[in-house]
């Protein structure tokens, strides 16, 4: 049996909750959302040219492994990433890590991890997760959205790591070479927020608040009665809510990396921030809910109304971080 020294911590979503988990366990004290926010992991985009099922891709962060790299320079960190061209490879390497007392990051599809109940699991090949030890055949794993540790066969995990389609991991692990920095420096955190504001306000028509005014106008010329609408309302909800914590879910993290924030900077106008932020994310779950009850029958289906509370969350997200840029000059 091969097992490091480990505490598993239950997360709200996998990248953020694995570096959080990683960086405690080599002696930084690390949250959840302070690596989301010191990352800049917020963000809005819509991309059409990028299909899942046929559908656009709606991303409510930064793409996958921004958070991982994104804690690099503000920790002062050297971490090393691998992919293989073989699952036996892969599993080589991953073995005689974890023979050296290493904990591994890996990149996986969800749909092939055994443990995720059948409901939950899709094809979503950006999923992280810790591995800490083997017994026998089976690897010991920590992976964030699971109150506790599981186990997963080395045939499961090997096709989980080499899953095929859009995000493929390509068996990608990463581990730590060195951390400089124990401590989250004030100055670090008012850079990561100015970035966040950036990417919130970019003069990009798919990115930030300009994005969902441009989903929004999407929704808003669905026929009502089409079943593709009903299905292209159903992607963005699942979108939302289901795959990588979702746009409330999002909000909410950022709006606790504000808290610290104060904290952290000795600036408690954050604080105020944090506040208005969870409103907004409150309004994030709301649109999510009136979605379903439309797309499960319980409501008609009503595109414009929908598109309508979008355009309100946008209005309301521009006006939160023009209001944050002004606190940060």
């Amino acid at each position: 049996m091969t097992e490091a020294a480990f505490e598993h911590l239950h997360a709200a979503h996998c990248e953020s909750g694995v570096m959080a988990n990683l960086m405690r366990h080599h002696g930084v004290p690390m949250t959840e959302s302070l690596a989301f926010g010191l990352a800049s992991g917020l963000s809005f985009a819509y991309l059409p040219f990028i299909k899942l099922s046929g559908l656009p891709l709606i991303a409510y962060r930064m793409p996958p492994r921004s958070i991982i790299k994104g804690l690099m320079g503000p920790m002062a960190a050297r971490f090393k990433f691998e992919t293989f061209r073989s699952p036996e490879a892969g599993q080589s390497r991953l073995d005689a890590l974890l023979a050296d007392g290493r904990i591994v990051g890996l990149q996986t599809s969800v749909y092939w991890l055994p443990y995720f109940p059948p409901d939950m699991r899709f094809h979503f090949n950006a999923h992280n997760l810790l591995v800490y030890g083997k017994s026998g055949d089976d690897y010991l794993i920590s992976d964030p959205v699971f109150e506790e540790t599981v186990r997963c066969s080395s045939a499961d995990l090997a096709r989980a790591r080499f899953a095929k389609g859009v995000l493929q991991p390509k068996g990608l692990l990463y581990y730590p070479e060195g951390i400089g920095r124990k401590a989250v420096e004030p100055a670090a955190v008012l850079k990561a927020m100015r970035k966040t504001v950036r990417i919130m306000l970019a003069p990009v028509p798919i990115a930030g608040v300009r994005g969902m005014r441009m989903l929004a106008n999407k929704v808003a010329a669905l026929p009502a009665e089409a079943k593709s609408s009903a299905a292209y309302v159903g992607h963005i909800v699942r979108m939302q809510e289901e795959i990588g914590t979702g746009g409330a879910g999002f909000r909410f993290i950022y709006a606790a990396f504000l808290q610290e924030a104060a904290a952290i900077t000795g600036m408690p106008r954050f604080g105020e921030f944090s506040e208005r932020l969870t409103v907004i994310g409150d309004g994030w779950r709301n649109f999510a809910l009136a979605a379903a009850r439309m797309i499960k029958g319980r409501d008609v289906l009503d595109p414009k109304a929908l598109a309508g509370r979008l355009r309100e969350l946008a209005n309301q997200e521009e006006t939160f971080f023009r209001d944050l840029k002004a606190a940060l000059r």
